[in-house]
C-alpha cells in the first residue's frame, strides 16, 4: 500500500511540476502580450460586455515597442528624420509644432511603461521653413531647440471604450492623448504639466476635450469642454477613460464618470457657434500619442527652464517625460 501511495504523490509532484513549467512558459512566451480578461477602470463586472481590442491596445511591457501597432514619426535615416508614413507614403506627415518638432530618438520603454520624451537638444537637424501661422498676429515660429515625441496608432477603429493611463510631463510641454480619422480629430486630453504665466494659475490642472472637423476652414473647433481638477496632471498617474459611440462621448477618470456629452447636447454647442452640427466623431479613428510646445502658454527657454521641476539626479539630462503604463481599447461584442 505504502509504494502505491508513494508512486500517487511522486505523480502529484510531477504534474504539479509539469503545470508549473507550462504557467512559466506561457508567461515567457507572452509577455508583451494582451491578456483579453482585462477590463475598464469604469466597469469591472463588465456590463457593458467589452471586448479588448489587442490590435488596438498595448501594455508597453515588451523589449521593444511593437511597430506593427505604432508610427514612430521622425525615424533617423542618414542622421536626418523622416516623415514618412509606412501606410500612407504620398500623405503630408506632421512634423510638430514650432519652436518643437518630433523626432523618432524620443521615445524609450522602461519598466513596463512607454515614455515619451521632450528633449533640449539645439542642435537637432530641424526643418528650417517656419510653421504655419497661429494667432491673431499669425505668428510664425521657428523650429529650434526642443525636439518632442509623436507615436501614431497604425491600426483604425470605429466606438469603443479608450482607456490610458499617465503622467503628463512637468514642464511647459503638452502630453496628448488623441486620435484622429478622415477629416475629424478627437482630443481626449492635452494636458499642461507647467506654466510660468501669472495669469494661468490651474493651467496644470485643466483637463479639456475637444472635437475638430478638418473639412472645415478656419476654425474647426466644433466642440470642446474645460475643467479644472484637483489635482496637478503631472504630479501622479491617473486613468483617463472615454467611451465613445454614436450616440455621444462619456468621460471617467479613475473609474469614475467625470462628464458626459450626448449627440444632441454638442450639436447644439456647435449650431450656436455657427456650425451646422458638432458631432462629426463617428469614422474611424487611430490613436496619436505625442508632445507638443503651445507657444500661448509659453516654451521652456532652456534647458534649466525645460528641467525646473525634473527631480533631483535627473536635472542636467536636458529630458523630461510623459509616461504611461498603458493604452487599451474595447469594443462591443457583436451580436
Amino acid at each position: 500500500m505504502k509504494k502505491y501511495i508513494s508512486v500517487g504523490l511522486a505523480l502529484i509532484s510531477f504534474l504539479h511540476l509539469e503545470a508549473q513549467t507550462n504557467v512559466s512558459n506561457s508567461k515567457k512566451e507572452n509577455k508583451g502580450k494582451l491578456s483579453t480578461a482585462v477590463l475598464p477602470l469604469s466597469d469591472p463586472t463588465n456590463t457593458g460586455k467589452w471586448v479588448l481590442n489587442t490590435e488596438v491596445s498595448d501594455e508597453f511591457d515588451a523589449p521593444t515597442l511593437n511597430e506593427e501597432k505604432w508610427y514612430v514619426v521622425g525615424k533617423f535615416e542618414n542622421g536626418k528624420p523622416v516623415y514618412k508614413h509606412p501606410d500612407l507614403p504620398n500623405k503630408k506627415v506632421w512634423i510638430g509644432r514650432a519652436p518643437s518638432q518630433f523626432s523618432g530618438n524620443n521615445y524609450r520603454l522602461e519598466n513596463g511603461k512607454l515614455m515619451l520624451e521632450t528633449r533640449w537638444e539645439p542642435n537637432f537637424p530641424f526643418s528650417q521653413e517656419p510653421d504655419k501661422p497661429w494667432g491673431k498676429d499669425n505668428t510664425r515660429s521657428k523650429f529650434e531647440n526642443l525636439t518632442t515625441a509623436c507615436l501614431i496608432g497604425r491600426k483604425f477603429f470605429q466606438y469603443g471604450y479608450m482607456e490610458i493611463k499617465s503622467k503628463a510631463a512637468d514642464a511647459e510641454i503638452t502630453s496628448a492623448f488623441w486620435a484622429m480619422g478622415k477629416g475629424l480629430e478627437l482630443d481626449m486630453f492635452e494636458h499642461f504639466g507647467d506654466h510660468r504665466q501669472p495669469n494661468k494659475l490651474k493651467l496644470d490642472k485643466e483637463l479639456w476635450w475637444s472635437i475638430h472637423d478638418w473639412t472645415l476652414k478656419g476654425n474647426n473647433s466644433v466642440y470642446t469642454e474645460h475643467h479644472i481638477l484637483d489635482f496637478r496632471v503631472a504630479d501622479a498617474f491617473h486613468t483617463y477613460g472615454v467611451e465613445w459611440d454614436e450616440n455621444g462621448i462619456k468621460y471617467f477618470i479613475d473609474g469614475k464618470l467625470f462628464t458626459e456629452a450626448s449627440k444632441e447636447k454638442i450639436d447644439a454647442w456647435a449650431k450656436e457657434k455657427g456650425f451646422e452640427k458638432g458631432y462629426v466623431a463617428t469614422k474611424p479613428l487611430s490613436i496619436w500619442l505625442d508632445q507638443e510646445t503651445f507657444p500661448w502658454h509659453g516654451v521652456p527657454d532652456s534647458k534649466e527652464d525645460l528641467e525646473l521641476n525634473s527631480p533631483e539626479g535627473k536635472k542636467d539630462d536636458g529630458v523630461v517625460d510623459f509616461e504611461i503604463e498603458y493604452v487599451r481599447v474595447w469594443q462591443k461584442k457583436s451580436k
